[in-house]
This record gives C-alpha cells, structure tokens and sequence, in this order.
C-alpha cells in the first residue's frame, strides 16, 4: 500500500486522478492541494465523491505534501512545477508531473514555446519522458516523470513502429489533430466557455502548438534522425478525446499494403496492454476510448501514392494525461501495470 498526494487537485486532470485511484487497490489518497482560497474537503469541490473520500483540499505545503505522500502528482499548469519539484526531490519522495516542464530536454526551445525561464537544468536531464511503451524500463527506476501530453502521446504511438523501422519519409509527416474542450484546462476563458466552442470545430496555433516540439523531440530519437512534423490542432465541440489522422509517405521500395502494415504495428505492441490495433476497415472512434486509457490505431496504405494514412483516438484526460499517470506509477511501484486503469 502506498499513500499519494495530488498537487493540483481541482482541475480536470486532478479531479481524473482522484476518480481513478479511488478504484486502486494498493493506494491512499492522503494530500489534496489546489490554488483555493480556503481548505474545502475535496468531496464537497466534487460531490460526486462523496462517501468515497473524506480528504480536505488546502493550499499547497511543502512540509504536509512531504510528510504524507510516498510519491506525488503534480496537475498543475505550465511552469507552476519548476518551482516545487526541486523542493520535493531534496526529500525521498517519487513525482509524476503532469505539466510540460520536464518533458523538453533542449532548454531554450522550453523557453521560446512555453515563454518562461526554465530553471532547473538538473532535474530535467534526469526526469523520464513517461511513455510506457517506449520507455518501460527507465520509468521503473525514475525518481522524477514528465509524463507526456495529450496531443504527443497520440502522436508518438501512431508513428512509433514505422519510425523504428525505417519505413517511412521522416521529411514528410502531417499530423491533423482534434481535441475535446477539457484539453483546454479549467479555465475562465471566453474563447472556451460553452455558448463560443458549442456546435463549433477550429484550428489554432498551426504549426506552432506547443506540443508540437515535444513531438520532434520523441520522434526524432525513433528515427535517430531530426525529424520535423507539420501540426495542425483542432478544438473539437466535445468533451474528452482526442482524434489524430497523420499522413506519411512510404519508401518507395517498399509500398507495404495493409496487411503487412497492420501486421508490424500489432508486432509492435505485441505486449502492451493498452494499445489496440484495429483490423483493416475498422474506424477509429473517439467514444470508444473515452473514459479509459487505450490507445486506438488504424492503418491504411495506398501504395499507388506512396502513402500511408493512420488515425489514432485516445482519452486526453486518460491516455494523455491522468490515465498514463496512473499506467506510470504502477510501474514504478511494481504494481500489475493495469490495475484500475479501464
């Protein structure tokens, strides 16, 4: 049994946290913090959580977060945990941040994308990138995980298997991504409140998301080469989920047709649990992975063009954020990798 804290509990993807490990057999939920104004038991914020959790939420402190938490999840928002985490990893304690701060290891692209001095060059040459299918061994060790976000994670398992294996134009990759409303955060914004996003699909910061580094940076190490994408995001009229279509040019040589395609994806992620490779002609759909942490993949060549089309459908508050934490810390606490994860 292991107790944890959430450091920004109330928002989407703290909230998700709470939901998730309340099903986990093997922890205590034992430290709550927001930015509130005053200490609220954490089922009165979500009543939904009634009778299920009698933790108060209070502001966050560095002693109380130390004092109860083995290990730490930290939902808060860009920048907010360079300030905490060096605090956090002078005591033994394990964290799994959920923000982008770690994730990027050229700090000036950190900077030029997130627009803040990144301050803490020792921590994010150690922290983890925490994609489990990639980086399975090195999160069982990690003292600190950038866990992915949400558009790159569906990103980087769509491309993975052709990337390892040389199958593809790396100069070429078009990603078309669509994202649920609460991709945005819970925040008070207009442009995200419901009467403006409602019965609504647009495209924002093309080519120049931030996320769209953090892609390079994973898919440019598969391919041991650079590698460059052109990324288009979407804010998508629902919820959760996020749907990805990604063009890439074959070789040449190769002109591989479904079967073998489908064939080396499903070698691929063989043993991952929370991949699924559809059959040729299936779709891919968003409500089918809502509320839980697979990874939907679909693969359709056409050889005539060189091309290969995959869509990719995941949770963003699952797979791409709350979901893969959880995924992240089973295995770093040598849990069945599973275990309250749908």
């Amino acid at each position: 049994m292991i107790d944890v804290g959430i450091i920004g509990a109330t928002g989407y993807a703290g909230e998700e946290l709470i939901e998730i490990l309340l099903r986990h057999p093997e922890v205590r939920i034992k430290y709550l913090a927001a930015k509130i104004e005053k200490a609220s038991p954490i089922d009165e914020i979500f009543p939904k959580f009634k009778n299920k959790i009698d933790v108060v939420c209070k502001p966050f402190n560095l002693r109380s977060a130390l004092s109860k938490s083995k290990l730490l999840f930290l939902a808060l928002p860009h920048t907010v945990s360079l300030k905490i985490v060096p605090k956090l990893l002078k005591s033994n304690i394990r964290i799994i941040d959920l923000s982008a701060d770690y994730r990027l290891k050229n700090i000036k692209t950190y900077e030029k994308f997130y627009q803040a001095k990144h301050k803490d060059g020792k921590n994010l040459k150690s922290a983890v990138y925490g994609l489990p299918e990639i980086y399975r061994n090195k999160i069982k060790k990690a003292k600190l995980i950038a866990n992915p976000g949400c558009y790159p994670t569906a990103a980087i398992l769509s491309l993975a298997p052709l990337l390892a294996c040389g199958e593809i134009n790396q100069e070429e990759i078009f990603i078309d991504a669509k994202s649920g409303a609460t991709g945005a955060g819970r925040r008070a914004e207009m442009k995200y409140f419901f009467s403006e996003i409602n019965e609504d699909i647009f495209a924002y910061k093309i080519n120049m998301h931030q996320h769209m580094p953090e892609i390079n940076q994973e898919l440019s190490k598969l391919a041991t080469a650079p590698v460059e994408v052109t990324f288009v995001p979407h804010m998508l009229s629902v919820n959760r989920g996020i749907l990805e279509t990604i063009y890439v040019k074959q070789d040449k040589k190769l002109k591989l047709e479904n079967k073998k395609l489908i064939a080396l994806y499903k070698n691929f992620y063989k043993k991952e649990p929370f991949v699924r490779i559809k059959p040729e002609g299936e779709s891919v759909h968003i409500k089918d992975v809502a509320h839980t942490n697979f990874c939907d993949i679909s693969i359709t060549s056409f050889p005539k063009q060189d091309l290969v089309i995959i869509v990719t459908a995941i949770d963003n508050l699952g797979k791409g954020a709350a979901g893969q934490a959880v995924q992240n810390m089973n295995i770093m606490m040598g849990f069945p990798e599973q275990m309250s994860l749908a």
